[in-house]
């Protein structure tokens, strides 16, 4: 029989499964793998965007939708993927999504025009979103209270390799298979995703969750998404129109999905969760961090192949240190954050990024591997004092049974700041059209670009410093950051 974990909540093992136990690692290992393949696929796309867009004809706005495209679905429908998984069931959801995403990545790898790519990103994305918070929503459903941190810091610290390591891993698969096979890459790593889920990840749901769905949210959400993105890439080409269109989408939007969701008799957002000054502080920091380093990564690739004359596994080489410091500190950062709390991390993280962005700014032409290195090692020290608290202190801050709807709002948040600063920034700092094959037109543009992301960084950690206060220390189960 399925023992309760927290309110309305049931597991389908016998006992909360233990980190150390065969089950618990295995189920670890599933949902982080799979969770992994859809992160990755933001960034690992970068680094094949110069080679697609001579292969497929590509604008810039041609390569600005099929990395938004993915990241536009990814936002769009998490909070649906979220929702269904604490309804109908955490595993099916993910295992539906990891399935989804292996057919659609194969369609990526078919395509033969920008259009078809794009189309198919979108439908990548879709998966995606159905996929990234069950994994999360899973380890704090099924695992004991007292492992929950550390399992929590593992999925986060493979989560931002997987983000970090995209570059490498794509830099390394062009130079020797071509850009499709970027794609088809997914395909075996989801089969064994699949597998490992049927076999061993317990099956977890809200027990108080209603069997009504919110359609005018889901749809309401990817209506505005979808607007405000084409508002930024297609939109126009004067930076002031493009900025007061898309405020107005933001504004109008906004109001009406408060409604909506007021009104909603089970929304896809809980306002209560924003009841928490965690919770509200630590996805307002999403926000902006996660924005700075989506626009950074796609921007960095570019310069570096296009300025810097880097070819492409180089370019991916050189973005290597930002996995290897993840990998060695990131379950340190886990540590640390649960025993001190997640406020000092969580706010000298986003600054150290802020140094290693300012270090990147100085790439251009003839830029060696020193600069390069030294700057990606810089901001890779960043990371990885800020994705394991964070992620810790969003889940943390919300109740068990709403731990997918925490996970996916999160996520959600995240893939929007992603999304809007790569939508947006190129018209911004001028370049539009071809420009991305300029030098001196790229490195202008690029330059002004890192000076934004660095405020934006420096921005968040500010947000973290004021916003979780003293109040953010350690707190129920071991884990930072419940206090409201």
């Amino acid at each position: 029989m399925a023992q309760p974990q927290g309110r309305g909540e049931t597991v389908g093992a016998a006992e909360p499964l233990r980190r150390r136990s065969r089950r618990g690692l295995l189920t670890l290992a599933t949902v982080t793998l799979g969770s992994g393949v859809a992160l990755l696929d933001v960034t690992v796309v970068n680094i094949a965007l110069p080679t697609i867009g001579r292969q497929l004809g590509s604008s810039l706005g041609g390569l600005q939708w099929v990395s938004n495209g993915y990241i536009l679905a990814l936002a769009s429908l998490i909070l649906v993927g979220g929702s269904l998984g604490d309804r109908y069931g955490r595993r099916r959801f993910y295992l539906i999504g990891v399935t989804w995403f292996a057919l659609a990545s194969l369609g990526c790898a078919l395509a033969p025009t920008t259009a078809w790519l794009v189309a198919a990103r979108i439908l990548q994305g879709m998966g995606g979103a159905l996929l990234t918070p069950g994994g999360l929503a899973i380890i704090q459903s099924s695992f004991h209270r007292d492992d929950r941190a550390s399992a929590i810091g593992t999925w986060a610290g493979v989560s931002g390799i997987a983000g970090a390591a995209g570059p490498f891993i794509g830099g390394w698969v062009l130079a020797r298979f071509g850009w499709p096979v970027v794609f088809l890459i997914n395909v075996p790593l989801c089969v064994v995703v699949v597998a490992g889920g049927l076999a061993v990840v317990p099956e977890s749901r809200d027990e108080e969750a209603g069997e009504a769905f919110d359609l005018a949210g889901t749809v309401l959400t990817a209506v505005v998404l979808a607007a405000l993105t084409w508002a930024l890439i297609d939109g126009g080409q004067a930076p002031v129109a493009m900025v007061l269109l898309a405020a107005g989408i933001v504004l109008g939007g906004t109001l009406a999905f408060v409604a909506v969701e007021r009104r909603a008799a089970y929304p896809l957002v809980p306002f209560s969760l924003f009841r928490s000054r965690v919770f509200s502080a630590a996805n307002l920091m999403t926000f902006l961090v996660y924005g700075a380093l989506g626009v950074t990564m796609f921007f960095l690739v570019l310069q570096l192949q296009t300025s810097a004359r880097f070819s492409p596994r180089d370019s991916g080489l050189a973005t290597l240190p930002i996995t290897a410091v993840l990998l060695a500190l990131s379950s340190r950062a886990a540590v640390l954050a649960q025993r001190i709390g997640p406020r000092l991390p969580m706010t000298l993280g986003p600054m150290v990024c802020a140094v290693g962005v300012l270090l990147l700014s100085l790439v251009g032409e003839g830029s060696g591997w020193a600069l390069v290195l030294s700057a990606t090692t810089v901001f890779g020290l960043g990371l990885a004092l800020l994705v394991s608290p964070l992620t810790a202190a969003v889940l943390a801050a919300a109740p068990d049974r709403l731990a997918g709807a925490a996970s996916a709002i999160n996520n959600a948040v995240a893939r929007t700041g992603t999304l809007l600063a790569v939508a947006a920034l190129p018209a911004i700092v001028g370049l539009t059209g071809g420009d991305y094959r300029n030098p001196v037109l790229l490195t202008a543009g690029y330059r002004r670009a890192t000076y934004i992301t660095a405020a934006l960084l420096v921005l968040g950690g500010l947000v973290s410093w004021f916003g979780l206060g003293r109040a953010s220390g350690r707190s129920r189960g071991g884990v930072p950051g419940s206090e409201a």
